[in-house]
This record gives structure tokens, sequence and C-alpha cells, in this order.
């Protein structure tokens, strides 16, 4: 056994221990979190900082890590649709050379598990190896009815493929699904365990072509050659109008939320289904230049996670970092629910809270020692170190 001395102990559990305690076996697991040492034979490592779980990141793109600084900045979703696709094929090996470095990249963040996107089989063997817990989301995609069932079964088979890992299939997002597609992935989440994860509202287009049928999606539409004459304005936004064809028995996380609005936050308390929130400020800011209305969301009663997004739409793969500029936004944001929303909140969507997420004796969520903070705030100079 090993105990690690901090300023204070972040357990997200309870309240923060001032020159808090957390002993832990050599397997990493909790075995004691206290103010006093309870293993007087154990020795102290004195740390200066605050200690806290190991970080939940809920929505990164493995497979895109070797598209890092090739893809421009603020050039817009559709620009960067089209950017993503010109530079994304290229030699198997050289895209898991780079996976393999993102991987270990989250690992030294403090990262411990991830909910990750992939549309192939490139990962499947780094996440077998890695120290990391994987949850894979097979994101199917189609904006053509005609095709709805062929990806379907394609996605079904990529899901053999990943199995045993954790692995389920889900829609990419409102502009990319039919409404078909959408049908066969809620009929298929009604009767299996299949975790949804859905890109949301992540620039204004998006619902423009669902309200009027207008917008950049219509040029990006004919520039892949697909005719979409068949679909119809909705007079309403995206959200608003996918929501109802989505399991109402699987835990769905929306992802960006860049534009989505109070109206379309009310809009799906209607419906019983169980939403989650995913952030992810750095992808927001790299793709369209502006954030959510980060603020919107607060005390609406869900459950609110954070996502660094792929290595194609960020600087690098680092929750602190995540967290720093949602507390710059809005600044009566505490350490705390920062630390909330990226530990905890993305262990329970993601079904691992009772591992990881908090430091509870039983659990090995990881031990992160944060320094460089001002008065808990999370300055330039705020790092994070993996301990456990």
């Amino acid at each position: 056994m090993k105990s690690y001395r901090a300023d204070y102990v972040f357990s997200i559990n309870a309240d923060p221990i001032k020159n808090g305690i957390v002993t832990v076996d050599e397997s990493g697991k909790i075995v004691a979190v206290s103010s006093q040492p309870t293993h007087p034979d154990v020795s102290i490592e004195q740390l200066s900082g605050i200690l806290c779980p190991g970080f939940i990141n809920t929505h990164c793109h493995l497979e895109l890590s070797h598209l890092k600084n090739k893809v421009p900045k603020q050039t817009g979703l559709v620009d960067f649709i089209k950017n993503v696709q010109k530079f994304r094929n290229i030699d198997p090996a050289e895209a898991q050379d780079a996976a393999l470095k993102a991987d270990a990249e989250m690992y030294d963040n403090g990262i411990v598990a991830v909910g990750d996107i992939s549309n192939s089989d490139l990962t499947i063997d780094i996440k077998s190896k890695s120290k990391l817990y994987y949850h894979t989301f097979i994101e199917l995609f189609s904006f053509l009815p005609q095709n709805a069932k062929t990806v379907f079964d394609n996605g079904l088979e990529l899901l053999r493929q990943f199995k045993p890992q954790s692995v389920s299939i889900t829609p990419h997002a409102p502009y990319s699904v039919s409404k078909e597609l959408f049908r066969l992935i809620r009929d298929y989440s009604d009767t299996h365990t299949n975790l949804l994860s859905i890109h949301n509202q992540e620039c204004e287009d998006e619902n423009k072509l669902y309200r009027y049928k207008t917008g950049k999606f219509l040029d990006l539409y004919e520039g892949f050659g697909i005719d979409i004459s068949y679909f119809k304005p909705q007079a309403r936004n995206s959200l608003q109008t996918v929501i109802p064809l989505l399991s109402n028995k699987q835990k769905i996380l929306l992802v960006h939320n860049t534009c989505t609005n109070l109206k379309d936050i009310y809009f799906i308390k209607r419906f019983d289904r169980i939403i989650n929130w995913c952030f992810c400020p750095g992808a927001n800011l790299y793709i369209e230049g502006h954030l959510p209305k980060t603020e919107l969301f607060l005390e609406q009663g869900f459950n609110i996670t954070l996502g660094t997004d792929s290595l194609a739409s960020n600087t690098g793969l680092n929750l602190l970092a995540e967290m720093k500029l949602l507390q710059d936004q809005v600044p009566s944001l505490t350490l705390n629910r920062l630390l909330e929303w990226g530990t905890i909140n993305g262990a329970k969507y993601l079904g691992i809270d009772d591992e990881k997420g908090t430091l509870e004796v039983g659990k090995a969520p990881g031990l992160n020692l944060i320094t460089g903070l001002d008065d808990f705030k999370i300055t330039a100079d705020t790092k994070v170190k993996r301990i456990v």
C-alpha cells in the first residue's frame, strides 16, 4: 500500500478534505480516504496541490488522431467535414501509430476512461491493450433512406468485430442520418443494451437545414453527390426533430450542443428520454470559433459530461484544458463542479461509476494531482499529473 497527502483531496462524492490522505493498494484500489493516517505502518508521500479521481473523456475519435494540425481552424463545420474527408484516408499503419500516441497522451493527462467514436476496425487492437477503459460507439451515417438497411447491417458486423470490448451502435448526427436509419437504431436499442451518443447542433446550418432546408449543408450534399430532394423542412430545430426518433430505453449523450437554445432544452423535457450532455469546448472553438451557451444548461437537472473530441479538431487531449475554457466562459463554475463533470458524471453515463469517478474505498478510479491553481481557479499554470 501507499498513502498520498495533498493540500486538499477532492473525492467528488463528499466535501473536499484539507490536508487529506488517500491510500491505495498495489492494484490502485482505494483503501482509505481520510484526514488522518489510517495505516500507521504505511509511508505517506507529501504532495503540493489537490488530489482527485482520474478523468472520464466521454467523446473522442481516436482513429482521427493522424489529422492533428492538418485541418484548418475556424472554417465552420461544413468545411471541417470536407477537410476531414480530404485528409482522412492514409496508410493504416500511420493512422494506428497516431492513435497509439493519442491513447498514451490521454493516459499521461490523467484520463482513465474514454467514450470513443469509431467508423472502422482501426482501433480494436489498440483498445484491447490500452491501460484506459474504452467504450466504442460504432457510428452510423447515411442521409439516403434507401441505404439505411445496408449501413445498419454493416454497423452490426463492425460491432461484432469489437466484441467482447464494450461497444454499441449509434447515429452520427441529424444532418447525416435518415429517419429510416434512426428507426433501425431505435428498434435495436429498444431490445439490446446499446449506449447512444450523437453529435448535436454543432453549427447553425444544422438548424437551418431542418427548419427551412437552407444553409451550407445543401452544398455539402451536392458536393458528395447526394440527392436529398426527398427531404422536407421540418419547421423546427434538428434536435426537436430527432429526439422522438431516439430510444427511451438507453442513455443518450448529446455532444457539442454549440447552437442548442433554451427552447430545445425545454422541448426535450417533454419526452421520456435519458439525456446527458457533453461539452467539448476546445473543439467548438477550433471548428466554429465559439462556445455553447453553457449557462443555459446549468440547474436543468441533466447529467453534464466533458469530452476532448479528436486531434482533428483540437490541439490536445486534455480534460483539464477543457475545464479551463468553460471556467473562463462561466466564471461562476466552481472547481468541484467542473471536476464532477470530468469524473463521476462521465462514469455514470458510461456505466462504470461502480469502479471509477470518485475516491471511495473499494474503487480503482485512478488518482490525479492538480497543481498551479489560484484559489481553486484553473490558470494557465495549472497542470495535471497522474499519480496512480
